[in-house]
């Protein structure tokens, strides 16, 4: 299947000179356009928000996507090598008319591939590197890490304390924790832990 993607940034733009520009292309090169995507949505919005994003979620090996350029696809450069990438990862070809880019199995898309494995790699490091330090700093300045330990208030302050009548009641009738955190709307370890604290079950 070939698809040709069109997208202009507000209804002051036509997609009409994209739309010629993709045909005249494909009459050139003999090829036949199987369905059109066409939006008026800015590239700044994730392809997920756009029709883009469920053209990715269909496309199949040996499918391609003609636009008129890369920028079409979004305007960030990070925007643009993931949606490459997942084309890449479904073997879905891409092919711009004005750079006369393609993603294909040619030696420029194995250089592209081994950029975009690089560059989430170095995206990971940089992630893991600001976290240590943020980690260390927060350490140096004496501030606890994680949840605050929370001081045991009174037993009326808990919202469970209104339903610890028909709990114990359950309890006693052999539910069992989730079953009991369903009937309450709460969760399981809550349940369990307010058991644990208030209502000292026999063992």
């Amino acid at each position: 299947m070939i698809y040709g993607y069109v997208r202009v940034s507000s209804d002051k733009q036509t997609v009409v000179n994209q739309r010629f520009e993709i045909m005249e292309f494909c009459r050139v090169n003999n090829l036949h356009i199987h369905g059109w995507i066409e939006e008026t949505i800015s590239g700044t919005q994730t392809y997920t928000q756009r029709r883009l994003g469920s053209l990715l979620k269909r496309v199949r090996q040996g499918d391609v996507i003609v636009c008129s350029e890369l920028s079409r696809l979004g305007r960030s450069l990070f925007m643009i090598m993931e949606i490459l990438s997942i084309c890449m990862k479904k073997d879905c070809r891409v092919w711009t008319i004005k750079e006369g880019y393609r993603l294909g199995e040619d030696i420029q898309s194995k250089v592209l591939a081994f950029a975009f494995g690089l560059s989430a790699e170095i995206e990971r490091n940089l992630i893991s590197m600001r976290t240590k330090e943020a980690l260390a700093r927060v350490r140096a300045e004496g501030r606890q890490l994680g949840r605050p330990v929370g001081k045991r208030g009174k037993k009326c302050t808990y919202k469970l304390y209104r339903k610890e009548a028909l709990m114990r009641e359950m309890r006693a009738e052999g539910a069992s924790f989730q079953q009991i955190s369903e009937a309450v709307r709460s969760t399981r370890n809550t349940v369990q832990r307010y058991f644990a604290i208030f209502i000292k079950e026999a063992k």
